[in-house]
């Protein structure tokens, strides 16, 4: 029997970021999602007044990541991307404002940014070096977005705000050297997360209940594979031969064949598993355990999860970096990253709100990793 979604989420996805977030970070979990039709904006603007200030890091001797490499973190509740120094986990600027942004990614080449600004109909287009943003109009709450292995385009999954037959069910398509949209693509209802494989030949999209597979060359979705256990998370391992899909509601993590839509495995998870990264080498996969504040560690090749690590509240978010020598945790309800040393499996460093600083007025829900440009 299928587990039901926690009040606990709900709460906490209210107290993070205002009214609209009401909807928005929890929509993927209930499937409440909409049409994309509707063009005109929300006014007023839900823009909170400021953000939350985040100070350096408490464990100074913490395991160094890759160097020369940033980590752009979305604040749902704080109104901004903070850019943090990977080595270091120092922040340096909050400067790139946004409505309630979920989602981020960069180009391989650390020269831009693509934040779904999930409070409004819109991406920001933001220049890495001068936080220059450049709008482009996407349809009602865009929830994820990601940008293909050679930079060409990005993928961004348009949430909207209803759910059934006529929601949202669209990946809009961004030119990433005109930034314009130049494709829609129907994927099924509920987009939420979207996933390149390594050669960029392929995109996976969560939906409310299935797996589309898209063309990226052609635009155009070219399979689907069914999952009625409501997928959420979603990521490829390097080889782009499985795909690794939380289900939050079944409490499990699907191990599916990229090519034929066939499950391999289900393994049983701790209280709704959220999201999901897997390390450059392919032999772990990380997922939140939403509800049980842990993140699990998944052997790749047993099928087991071999490891739990106690994390902050409401781990909602989870990115490795680059080298693979950390995993980063976006605790939604606490308001900070944990990050986690892949070798001793320990937490290491957390990145935590200014004092003063309402643990909710944080919420990171996105991270992403690029090159310092």
């Amino acid at each position: 029997m299928l587990k039901q979604i926690s009040r606990r989420r709900l709460l906490a996805a209210a107290g993070a970021a205002g009214l609209v977030m009401l909807a928005v970070p929890a929509s993927a979990a209930l499937g409440l999602t909409g049409s994309s039709s509707p063009q005109a904006r929300p006014s007023p603007t839900n823009s909170a007044p400021g953000g939350p200030k985040w100070d350096a890091p408490s464990s100074p001797g913490a395991r160094r990541a890759t160097a020369g490499y940033l980590a752009y973190v979305a604040l749902a509740g704080g109104y901004n991307v903070s850019t943090v120094d990977v080595a270091s986990h120092t922040i340096l600027a909050t400067d790139i404002k946004t409505d309630a942004a979920q989602g981020v990614a960069a180009t391989p080449d650390g020269k831009k940014l693509y934040v779904a600004n999930t409070g409004q109909y819109d991406v920001l287009a933001v220049d890495a070096v001068s936080h220059a943003e450049r709008t482009v109009h996407v349809g009602p709450y865009p929830k994820d977005v990601a940008v293909s292995p050679d930079s060409t385009k990005a993928y961004v999954a348009v949430t909207g705000g209803d759910s059934g037959p006529g929601g949202a069910d669209t990946v809009a398509v961004i030119d990433t050297a005109t930034d314009a949209v130049t494709h829609r693509i129907r994927v099924g209802t509920a987009p939420r997360q979207v996933a390149f494989s390594r050669d960029g030949a392929r995109a996976y999209v969560t939906c409310d209940d299935r797996i589309s597979v898209i063309d990226v060359k052609k635009d155009r979705v070219i399979d689907a594979f069914r999952d009625d256990a409501g997928p959420q998370g979603v990521a490829v391992d390097p080889a782009g031969r499985t795909l690794y899909v939380t289900e939050p509601l079944a409490g499990k993590v699907a191990m599916i064949d990229a090519d034929t839509g066939r499950t391999r495995q289900r393994i049983a998870a701790g209280d709704q598993p959220w999201a999901v990264d897997v390390t450059p080498d392919g032999s772990r996969a990380y997922v939140t355990q939403m509800n049980d504040n842990t993140v699990a560690v998944v052997d790749t090749a047993s099928r087991r999860i071999t490891g739990e690590i106690a994390v902050g509240k409401l781990p909602e978010s989870v990115a490795l970096t680059p080298d693979g020598t950390q995993a980063w945790v976006g605790n939604g309800f606490s308001g900070s990253v944990s990050v986690i040393d892949v070798a001793s499996g320990r937490v290491v460093a957390t990145v935590v709100g200014g004092t003063g600083t309402k643990p909710l007025d944080a919420a990171p829900l996105g991270i992403a990793f690029a090159k310092a440009p």
